[in-house]
């Protein structure tokens, strides 16, 4: 037996906070705080734009430092509909809970499902696992955290983020094309490591993101989802092959 230093995935709370005040707290690996909470407010109807984000910056602290762990988000929207959109959140969380087929309604009320003429070669899709590790230093490093994939319909990775949570790395990625300017993303394909549930889903058909792959397997919520949203669902994907759950019309053969 023998002791080694090991290299392990950072994982610190952080605060988002709404004008001063406290809005939500999530475990995330520090590192494109920004992108995350713009992820994470665009994918639950906080915002609909980069427009409306007036500015993320850091919490200062009373010894006139900024804090780590804690953003504040100002945005451009009349406080009336900031209630609204809170009020409305609200309302579907804790009235919907277990209840798929009203989560589905509710999104599908604010959202347009996907429309894209996207089309990826099958080769592509199976190559995309390879690259996405070439880009995960950090799961390298340490093998305790998951990634999340922006890629264009030949392949070209334009960018990667890691986390120790799987939605938090998907909130970066779409994050870094909210503040790119580039929604709505459906000329995308998004690829995460492990599974593929709704909530992911969910992110990307906000996003308008027309494919979505995984390394495992697709919950039945998240087929559903996908099938109402028009996203393209891909799950198991290896270089050896994959399965299409939903809108196989974007995979060419």
């Amino acid at each position: 037996m023998r002791s080694e230093a090991d290299a392990l995935a950072i994982e610190e709370p952080l605060e988002i906070r709404f004008a001063g005040k406290r809005f939500t707290l999530t475990m995330r690996t520090p590192g494109h705080d920004e992108e995350l909470a713009a992820g994470f407010l665009l994918a639950e109807g906080f915002i609909r734009s980069r427009t409306e984000i007036d500015e993320i910056r850091r919490v200062i602290d009373r010894k006139g430092h900024a804090e780590p762990n804690a953003i504040d988000v100002i945005l451009k929207v009349p406080a009336d509909a900031i209630r609204q959109r809170m009020r409305r959140n609200f309302t579907i969380s804790s009235s919907c809970g277990v209840c798929g087929k009203t989560s589905i309604e509710s999104l599908m009320r604010r959202i347009e499902p996907v429309q894209s003429a996207m089309k990826v070669r099958g080769v592509t899709i199976s190559s995309l696992p390879a690259r996405m590790r070439t880009a995960q230093e950090a799961f390298a490093a340490t093998g305790g955290l998951h990634a999340a994939a922006l890629f264009d319909p030949a392949g070209t990775v334009h960018v990667i983020r890691e986390d120790v949570g799987r939605h938090n790395a998907v909130d970066k990625a779409i994050g870094w094309a909210v503040f790119a300017g580039k929604l709505p993303l459906d000329e995308t394909l998004l690829m995460v490591s492990g599974r593929l549930s709704f909530e992911i889903v969910q992110k990307a058909a906000v996003a308008g993101i027309a494919i979505v792959a995984a390394v495992s397997a697709p919950s039945s919520l998240a087929v559903e989802l996908g099938e109402e949203s028009g996203v393209t669902l891909i799950g198991f994907l290896r270089e050896s092959g994959f399965n299409v759950y939903t809108h196989p019309e974007r995979v060419k053969v």
